[in-house]
């Protein structure tokens, strides 16, 4: 695993050629890339406290559904939703004809703010469920001595909520701040120009344009520094612990029972709700109808991501069962740190450096699906250890003496102790390895050639040709793959439990 990662690391920092080979439109890249990342981050920030607050304080029918929206974005393809938000902020979109009717002129959602926008989007729902957490971690105690002292609002957010938010914000605000510096798909399909070019594009446009592969590594040695400042950093600051963990238990609130209250947190749920589903609604309601009328080419890319998404999902759980067992040994910490090194990779510049190692010896263009595969293995491991290695060490603790005084070892105790009752985590980290994989669209994006295109790929063909019905049939296709796979790993890991 760590050769796979460090390996392509390597090509990509031996072909760069010296800071001295970077342009100043590459420079101009960077400092987007860190503004938008920022601007993005605070608003997702920003705009997830008030809906995380309304969630913490009020219980309602759909709450857990609520809820379950808020993990949704994460699974959803990339590409999916950006046509999503065309459809509602686009020329030709719901916020454009509204304008129209009042005289206002049309704007454009490309540019530097259409990719802010797509990131809130995506970002947006994930701080809105961390905040949550701490919210929820906040003892019930304590918020019943408040109210026998009588705080007022505006003592509750003093005394008690502000202290949480600056425990937890400044973590996640640099979680997602990484997470927007690696997001290809958002700035390929809504970027672009000197304007709207991040480090990412910049690699993608010297690679595919230019082939300039020395630009390219240079840049991917940038991004790549980038990702390893922002993870380190993000490892110094706090996160709520045990995610997912009481997003459904609702602490009694004496402060929040006000009329204008209710109102507000009504608002902020509500708001937050059309932000997440029109532009779903907009691409899948009419993408439905025209699904059987879809050319055999996407088809085709549809196969290809489900063996790509299979091959993912079935390598991930390959790798992360022994590591998440080693792990959990005397010893093992240092496993789980190799396992989590991907963190901070970007896939171009992952499939910069694989590009590099396989010229001179194989066609890269021939190996694109097994590469997209691979990179989408080693992105995947981190969550995978993360749902697998907690399980794993409460098994060790729960049936660890007694396996070993029934001289269970080896394989004999993985059929028969360790894999029954570790289905749950299995499924769920081979369903999240496979969603993520079926609708990826980054080293693809490198590799590609018409015949191999995948079906992320073809749906960005699709809207750059303006044959919008077909990519919205094409969109309708890739959430049902991608959503479908995910529910086949979980409901397979429920049932056979």
């Amino acid at each position: 695993m760590a050769a796979a990662l460090l390996l392509p690391l390597a090509a990509v920092a031996w072909r760069a050629e010296g800071w001295a080979g970077l342009r100043t439109s590459d420079w101009a890249a960077l400092r987007f890339t860190l503004a938008q990342a920022a601007i993005s981050a605070a608003l997702s920030v920003l705009l997830a406290v008030p809906v995380a607050r309304a969630l913490a304080r009020r219980a309602f029918p759909g709450r857990g559904a609520v809820v379950l929206l808020l993990g949704a974005p994460f699974i959803l393809p990339v590409i999916v939703a950006v046509l999503g938000l065309v459809a509602v902020f686009g020329r030709a979109g719901v916020v454009n004809t509204a304008l129209g009717w009042i005289g206002v002129e049309p704007v454009s959602i490309y540019g530097p703010h259409g990719i802010v926008l797509a990131h809130v989007f995506f970002n947006m729902p994930l701080a809105t469920r961390l905040i949550l957490q701490g919210w929820q971690a906040v003892p019930g105690e304590r918020l019943r001595l408040a109210s026998s002292l009588g705080f007022t609002p505006a003592d509750m957010l003093r005394r008690i909520e502000l202290p949480m938010l600056r425990a937890v914000v400044p973590g996640i605000f640099v979680v997602i701040f990484l997470i927007c510096t690696t997001s290809f798909a958002v700035a390929l399909a809504l970027g672009g120009g000197p304007r709207a070019t991040t480090v990412e594009l910049a690699i993608y446009q010297a690679f595919r344009f230019d082939f300039d592969l020395g630009r390219a590594a240079i840049l991917g040695a940038l991004q790549f520094a980038l990702g390893i400042a922002a993870a380190i950093l993000s490892l110094r600051l706090a996160l709520p612990s045990g995610f997912g963990a009481g997003l459904d238990r609702v602490t009694p609130r004496w402060d929040a029972s006000t009329g204008p209250l209710r109102a507000q947190d009504a608002a902020a749920i509500a708001l937050a709700c059309l932000f997440l589903l029109l532009p779903m609604a907009l691409v899948l309601g009419e993408g439905v109808f025209h699904v059987v009328r879809l050319p055999d080419v996407v088809w085709w890319a549809a196969l290809r991501s489900l063996l790509i998404a299979l091959a993912a999902a079935i390598l991930t759980l390959a790798l992360a069962v022994p590591m998440a067992l080693a792990a959990t040994a005397p010893l093992g910490a240092w496993i789980e740190t190799v396992g989590n090194l991907s963190i901070a990779a970007s896939p171009l510049v992952l499939g910069t450096g694989l590009y590099i190692l396989l010229l001179p010896v194989a066609n890269p263009v021939a190996l694109a699906l097994p590469v997209t595969a691979g990179v989408n293995v080693i992105l995947a491991l981190p969550f995978a250890l993360r749902a697998l290695i907690p399980a794993v060490g409460d098994l060790r603790r729960d049936y660890g003496r007694l396996s070993a005084s029934l001289g269970l070892t080896g394989l004999t105790w993985l059929r028969r102790v360790g894999l029954p009752r570790l289905r749950r985590p299995l499924g769920f980290a081979g369903g999240l390895t496979a969603a993520l994989a079926a609708g990826d669209l980054g080293v693809i994006a490198l590799f590609s050639s018409p015949d191999r295109a995948t079906l992320p790929l073809v749906l960005y063909q699709l809207m750059g040709s303006y044959r919008i019905e077909e990519a919205k049939a094409a969109a309708v296709l890739l959430v049902g793959l991608s959503l479908g796979l995910f529910w086949l790993f979980e409901r397979g890991s429920r049932d056979a439990t």
